[in-house]
C-alpha cells in the first residue's frame, strides 16, 4: 500500500507541476513525432502540442501513459525547464532526417543534466577550454593556427597525441557515445551552459578514425561559437583544425609519402601506428600540404576503396578510447552506498539512457 501511495504522489506532483517543455524533451529523446505519440497513447496530436506549449495539462491517467510510452518516470515532467543548449554541430545537416537531429539536440539536453546530477555528488575537473574564434574568412586566425595554439594551451609536447579523449576529459569536456536510436548521426559537438559535450557515434568501432572525430569537434568547441552548424566551410575549418592538431605539419611533413607506389603504402601504415590516425587523413594531410598531388590523392583513394579500407582500414588498434569522466563519476557515488536508482529517484531520467551516458564502451542497437 505504501508504493501505491508514493505512486498516487508521484503522479499528483507531476500533474501540478506538469512542464510542456519536458514533454517535447522526452519525446523527442524517445525519437517520436507528436502524431506517433499521440497515437501511443491513444490521442490527439493537439493534445500534445496543447500539452508541449503550455496551453494544457495532462490529467494524471494521461501523465502516466506519457511517461510509459517516453520511458521516464511520471517525475520527470516535474522538472525544470530543460538545459539550454545551442545548436549541435553536426556534419552532414542536409541528409539528415529532422526526428533525428532533434533526438540529438535532446540527447545533449540529457547528457548535459545527468553531469549536472553527477556534478552535485562528485567533483568534476574544470573546463578550461580555450577560445580561438576563426572567421569564414580566416580575416584573423586560421584552423592550423587554432589548432597549434591549442596545442599549446593544453601543454602537447611535440610528437601524437596518446590519449585524445583523456586529453579533452581533463579540460572538462563531457565525451560520450550516442544512444543506438540516432548512430545514423556521426560524432557531434554542442556548447552548453554548463559544460561544452562531444558525443561520439557508437557504430564507428575505430580507434583512428575516433580519434580524428574527437579533434574535429574540438576544433568546432574552440573555433565555432557563432558559426552555423553544419555549414561546408566550418567542417573543413574542423577538418584542418583536427589534422594539424594530430598531426602537426612541422613534424610530419618529410616523412609523409608523395606516392603510394613502392613502399608508400608501407610508410603510410607505419605512420598510422605512430600517430593513431587512419590512412584516409594521412592521405588527406598529405595532399593538403602539397606533398601529394591531387591526381596521386586520388589514385589511392580509389585504391582505398577497391580494398575495402574506406569502410574497414587494417591497423593494430582495435579498441576505442573510452571516456570516463561520467563513468567514474559514477562509480564513485555507486562505491559511497548510492545506488542508480536512488540517485535517479528524484529527476525520473530513463535508467536505459543513464546506463549509455555513463558507460565506458559503446552501447550498439541488438538485432
Amino acid at each position: 500500500m505504501a508504493s501505491a501511495g508514493r505512486s498516487t504522489d508521484v503522479l499528483a506532483n507531476a500533474t501540478s507541476f506538469f512542464n510542456g517543455r519536458r514533454l517535447t524533451m522526452a519525446r523527442q529523446l524517445a525519437g517520436l513525432r507528436k502524431a506517433r505519440l499521440a497515437e501511443l497513447i491513444e490521442m490527439s496530436p493537439a493534445s500534445v502540442t496543447g500539452w508541449e506549449n503550455g496551453a494544457k495539462q495532462p490529467n494524471r491517467a494521461t501523465v502516466a501513459k506519457l511517461a510509459l510510452a517516453l520511458r521516464v518516470e511520471p517525475q520527470f515532467f516535474a522538472g525544470g525547464a530543460p538545459p539550454r543548449v545551442e545548436k549541435p554541430h553536426f556534419r552532414s545537416l542536409r541528409s539528415t532526417p529532422q526526428i533525428a537531429l532533434d533526438e540529438a539536440e535532446a540527447y545533449g539536453q540529457f547528457v548535459t543534466e545527468i553531469a549536472g546530477l553527477l556534478e552535485k555528488v562528485v567533483e568534476l575537473p574544470e573546463t578550461l577550454l580555450p577560445d580561438f574564434p576563426v572567421a569564414p574568412d580566416e580575416t584573423d586566425t586560421s584552423p592550423e593556427q587554432a589548432a597549434r595554439e591549442a596545442r599549446v594551451f593544453f601543454g602537447i609536447n611535440a610528437g601524437p597525441i596518446q590519449h585524445v579523449v583523456r586529453l579533452v576529459e581533463r579540460a572538462g569536456v563531457v565525451v560520450v557515445f550516442s544512444e543506438p536510436g540516432i548512430s545514423a548521426i556521426d560524432a557531434y559537438s554542442l556548447h552548453t551552459g554548463n559544460r561544452p559535450i562531444i558525443v561520439l557515434n557508437p557504430a564507428k568501432d575505430d580507434y583512428y578514425r575516433q580519434r580524428f572525430d574527437v579533434a574535429h569537434e574540438i576544433g568546432h568547441l574552440i573555433m565555432h561559437h557563432d558559426a552555423e552548424p553544419g555549414g561546408k566551410v566550418a567542417e573543413e575549418q574542423a577538418n584542418r583544425f583536427a589534422a594539424e592538431f594530430l598531426m602537426p605539419a612541422e613534424e610530419i611533413r618529410e616523412y609523409l609519402p608523395t606516392t603510394t607506389a613502392g613502399r608508400g603504402w608501407v610508410k603510410i601504415a607505419e605512420l598510422k601506428e605512430h600517430w593513431g590516425v587512419s590512412f584516409a587523413a594521412l592521405l588527406y594531410r598529405a595532399r593538403m600540404l602539397g606533398v601529394m598531388r591531387d591526381v596521386t590523392y586520388r589514385n589511392a583513394m580509389i585504391r582505398m576503396s577497391q580494398n575495402g579500407w574506406r569502410r574497414a582500414e587494417p591497423g593494430r588498434v582495435s579498441s576505442l578510447e573510452a571516456p570516463s569522466m561520467l563513468a567514474r563519476a559514477r562509480e564513485v557515488i555507486n562505491d559511497a552506498g548510492i545506488g542508480d536508482e536512488q540517485l535517479l529517484s528524484g529527476a525520473g531520467f530513463p535508467a536505459s539512457l543513464f546506463e549509455v551516458v555513463t558507460s565506458r564502451t559503446p552501447v550498439v542497437a541488438s538485432i
